[in-house]
């Protein structure tokens, strides 16, 4: 069943394994009952007849058999408080360890360890307390080698996959980024068996329900593998699920680690007041226009910019992914669709190209010409993947000669102009001129193949009646479509 409640108390450092306390050889330790492993959490001497009331759990629990009377009992009691393993001090009460509690320790599966007379208890207790110190040291290395390898992996282009690879390597076991209902988001670290699969489903279930006494995390064990879930928090409704064949010092601290960085990673970002934003898409889903929303979008009336992004490998953005890039921008108001991730930013800000991506940027609009900023965002995209550019923004023409003409005279003539021509049509022949008549990188930024451009082209020339080599009739259609 899964476990989600606190542990005996345990100290700040990891426990010693007892093969490394009997290694040490100046203290003569011989084990002569019991298993030959177990864990060194504290070192506790008494002589009392029944230890078992001050004892917590984890102790070397040293004695001279001042009292003992009951051999079984003794080691019976020990065990039930959790005893790790008993140490008893040849002379000046014994000549020898009795024969009753060796047989006792082997029955009852305590580890024994005969203390010869040269060495004081407290020798035992100092070696124990630097093993310790130097187990903390060694743990304290290599979380803090874990902590940089993840904080590099939050740094990639893929953040919450990487960190999650990365967190696998670190713990050399398999890790899940799971909903509340228990379906996996990413995962790392090779496949699972099902009933294992299974097993982190219903951990996940448990520590991302939504309930105010839902655990932080949640562990249990399945076939000699280690499992744990623990909460990203926020209300987001994930978790993350580990499945180790052993549970190492500095694991949990690695995970907890982890789980920080991914709940920054997959946390909303709120740059914009998420109530005005709330509001306004519920006046727009009732019917409300664009320009009645607006106001609670932007109070004081600063710019929206549209960016357009694609992956540069082409690959397809899941969810968690375009939600990084949104975060990266400084915005929550993220779109993804099977190819493009869509981001809307708010206020006066540079866009800059993002390591693994695309990116096509409109020019700074108000909030009722989203629509035209979209356009634009879309057409960058297309023109920094043909000229092979991490980011394309959209320059709005001003000044020149356009501007020596009225605006109402100008669209006329436009309209006029290319009415012949469909929309896919001006799009085309609008991308072909601003490439300065490529072909392979029209056909790229359109994402259609050359032929049919071509073909496009063609056509447009023959509905305009129109030579498209000469320089004037490019200009004069450039003109319009712009």
């Amino acid at each position: 069943m899964p476990d989600s409640a606190a542990g005996p108390p345990a100290p700040p450092t990891p426990p010693v394994p007892l093969t490394e306390l009997l290694a040490r050889e100046e203290l003569g330790l011989r084990r002569i009952a019991g298993p030959d492993r177990a864990d060194l959490l504290w070192v506790h001497t008494s002589e009392m007849a029944d230890p078992y009331p001050y004892l917590l759990g984890g102790e070397l629990l040293l004695s001279a058999g001042v009292l003992l009377t009951d051999a079984d009992t003794y080691v019976a009691r020990l065990v039930e408080a959790g005893a790790a393993a008993l140490g008893f001090g040849v002379a000046p009460v014994h000549d020898a360890v009795p024969a009753a509690l060796v047989e006792a320790c082997d029955r009852h599966g305590l580890p024994l360890l005969e203390v010869p007379p040269q060495t004081p208890f407290t020798a035992i207790a100092r070696a124990v307390w630097r093993l310790m110190a130097q187990a903390r040291h060694r743990e304290l290395r290599r979380v803090t080698r874990a902590q940089q390898a993840l904080a590099a992996a939050a740094a990639r282009p893929d953040p919450v996959p990487a960190v999650l690879h990365q967190l696998a390597v670190q713990l050399e076991g398999r890790v899940v980024l799971l909903t509340a209902r228990g379906e996996e988001l990413h995962a790392a670290g090779g496949a699972p068996p099902p009933q294992e699969r299974a097993a982190l489903a219903r951990l996940s279930r448990v520590v991302s329900s939504g309930r105010r006494a839902s655990p932080a995390s949640a562990t249990d064990t399945l076939d000699g593998a280690q499992l744990a879930a623990y909460a990203l928090g926020g209300g987001q409704g994930l978790a993350l699920g580990l499945a180790t064949r052993r549970r190492g010092p500095g694991d949990h601290t690695v995970a907890q680690i982890a789980v920080v960085l991914l709940a920054l990673l997959t946390a909303p970002h709120q740059g914009v007041d998420a109530a005005g934003r709330s509001a306004a898409l519920v006046r727009m889903l009732l019917g409300a226009s664009p320009g009645e929303a607006a106001p609670l979008l932007a109070d004081d009336g600063a710019p929206w910019t549209v960016v357009h992004a694609r992956r540069a490998d082409g690959s397809v953005p899941d969810p968690l992914t375009a939600g990084s890039l949104g975060t990266s921008l400084g915005s929550a108001l993220v779109d993804a669709d099977r190819e493009t991730v869509r981001v809307l930013l708010t206020g006066p800000r540079e866009v800059t190209a993002r390591t693994g991506w695309v990116l096509g940027a409109s020019a700074p609009s108000p909030v009722t010409a989203l629509p035209t900023a979209d356009t634009q965002a879309a057409r960058a995209l297309g023109r920094a993947e043909a000229t092979r550019s991490p980011l394309a923004t959209h320059r709005p023409g001003v000044g020149g000669l356009a501007g020596l003409i009225p605006a109402d005279r100008a669209e006329a003539h436009a309209r006029t102009l290319l009415a012949p021509l469909t929309g896919p049509l001006a799009e085309t022949l609008r991308c072909w001129l601003s490439l300065h008549g490529s072909w392979d990188r029209t056909a790229v930024a359109l994402r259609v193949h050359r032929n049919t451009v071509r073909q496009r082209i063609a056509r447009c020339a023959a509905l305009l009646d129109a030579d498209l080599d000469d320089m004037d009739v490019r200009t004069e259609l450039w003109f319009a479509l712009r």
